[in-house]
């Protein structure tokens, strides 16, 4: 008989294999480039220190700058099924902040890396600008989950542009790309806020240190949001 189970439980150990190398080769290439400078560190470094060769590391990245941006597209997918998958009962909003809360589990065990990413991106203007084009696009996939879920019919998946190396071209003037289908604005909304309270827990809980944790001010930010925003009332 075939062991679905054991197929199931193996498929599972060779994608953590996987992300365990991506990350060890995002890490490396952070570590790197907040000592020498990204534009100093080549592909044969990052890989060195990962302990892989250089042609393993286009198994993971389509360019060398890549690596400092730590895109993962494979993030944005999980999020986005667990967000189709959430229960009916769930609001959007609910579904994607449980979706990414599970997606973050791991940030706590990163605190020095997210933080040596911020400065390296800050030096480098064009990884900057690279990581804000690739957060706008997985922000209107995740917008499109977020359509469907409520109703919407379903658009098919865009092929993903083929790297040339450069930061992908920033949206037109109407903040969209000239092929992108129209999608009401509470799901374009949410997205974009989701992503938006994301990136301050993580830089808040960054600056933080070591007085709070990770999970507890992810549920700060969103809990702000679950209440519309709603100002703060003045301790004692």
């Amino acid at each position: 008989m075939h062991d679905v189970q054991s197929e199931g439980t193996a498929l599972g150990l060779r994608e953590r294999k996987k992300q365990a190398t991506r990350t060890a080769l995002s890490e490396a290439a952070v570590r790197l480039a907040a000592v020498h400078g990204a534009e100093n560190v080549t592909v044969e470094a990052i890989s060195e220190a990962a302990g892989v060769s250089p042609r393993t590391f286009f198994n993971y990245f389509d360019s060398h700058d890549d690596a400092f941006v730590m895109i993962d597209r494979t993030i944005g997918e999980r999020v986005r099924r667990a967000v189709r998958e959430a229960p009916a009962e769930l609001t959007a909003f609910a579904a994607v902040r449980e979706a990414l809360a599970t997606e973050l589990t791991q940030v706590e065990e990163s605190q020095e890396i997210w933080a040596l990413r911020s400065t390296v991106l800050q030096r480098s203007p064009h990884l900057l600008l690279r990581g804000m084009g690739a957060h706008v696009a997985e922000e209107f996939q995740l917008a499109r989950t977020i359509a469907e879920r409520l109703g919407a019919p379903p658009v098919p998946e865009t092929e993903p542009e083929p790297d040339t190396g450069k930061a992908p071209d920033p949206p037109d003037s109407c903040g969209t790309g000239q092929d992108t289908p129209h999608l009401d604005l509470y799901p374009r909304l949410l997205a974009a806020v989701a992503t938006t309270a994301v990136r301050v827990a993580i830089e808040h809980w960054c600056a933080q240190k070591d007085s709070v944790s990770f999970p507890d001010t992810f549920r700060r930010v969103f809990g702000h949001l679950a209440d519309g925003l709603t100002e703060p009332r003045a301790e004692g």
